[in-house]
């Protein structure tokens, strides 16, 4: 059966890390790209990052240089990387497939998981 889920997420004080992984099951679900995107409450989802199975990479200028995305080809598992978190940081973080990982909206992206709550406390 087709799934596509996050895991990973938590609380954790400013300055640490966290790594998110979202995992692809089923060939419906198979897309050129995956992305991460996030959503604050009371603010739109944003985008965060996203990779190719090539493994080129984009990164929203927020986050450039303390996160890092990386994906597994054999698992169909793209895993988010999140260091010197910060509290704008939180929200719910969701992971997506899509055709072009130079897209950044997330209407460009066909498939979500359920989205896992990342909470930094200052």
């Amino acid at each position: 059966q087709a799934h596509l889920g996050e895991s990973g997420g938590g609380v954790v004080q400013a300055g640490g890390s966290l790594t998110l992984a979202c995992t692809v099951s089923g060939r419906t679900l198979w897309r050129p790209a995956m992305g991460w995107f996030r959503q604050a409450p009371g603010k739109e989802r944003e985008f965060v990052a996203s990779i190719n199975w090539a493994g080129s990479t984009n990164y929203a200028d927020s986050v450039k240089g303390r996160f890092f995305i990386s994906i597994n080809n054999v698992k169909g598992m793209a895993s988010l990387q999140m260091n010197s978190l910060e509290p704008e940081d939180t929200g719910v973080y969701y992971c997506a497939v899509g055709t072009n990982y130079g897209d950044t909206s997330p209407a460009r992206y066909d498939y979500w998981g359920q989205g896992t709550q990342v909470t930094v406390s200052s």
